[in-house]
């Protein structure tokens, strides 16, 4: 059933990418991944996931960024920033870019499944 969700997770770091893919596809999600913001928007495009588990601090383009060029073509795409920092200013700012919440790095995984599953209810996804 998962298998029909595709989600796409942005992150520089690579241990974190093949992590949260590991654990996603154990759930039975599709996943797809990139490095940065810049190649996520070409994925986005190109591959159509349901919903991105996007980091907020990259190089060559940040998570602020990224979800303000993507909402130019894709208004509804449900976006979770991913962030390490729990008292980060960034995240203060992206709260106005209309995303669907945070999901902190040091936090347990199964709290980003319950939000994920909450997000792709709220957007009738399951």
């Amino acid at each position: 059933m998962n298998k029909e969700i595709k989600i796409l997770v942005v992150d520089d770091e690579a241990d974190f990418r093949q992590l949260m893919t590991v654990w996603l596809e154990s759930k039975s999600y599709s996943v797809i991944t990139a490095s940065n913001g810049k190649d996520a928007i070409q994925l986005v495009k190109k591959e159509s996931p349901n919903i991105i588990f996007l980091d907020l601090r990259m190089p060559i383009m940040d998570g602020n960024e990224t979800v303000k060029k993507i909402r130019c073509f894709n208004k509804n795409i449900p976006i979770i920033i991913i962030s390490a920092y729990v008292g980060d200013l960034k995240i203060k700012e992206i709260k106005a870019s209309d995303i669907s919440g945070i999901f902190y790095k040091n936090e347990d995984f199964e709290k980003g499944l319950a939000l994920l599953e909450c997000v792709l209810r709220m957007n009738k996804k399951v």
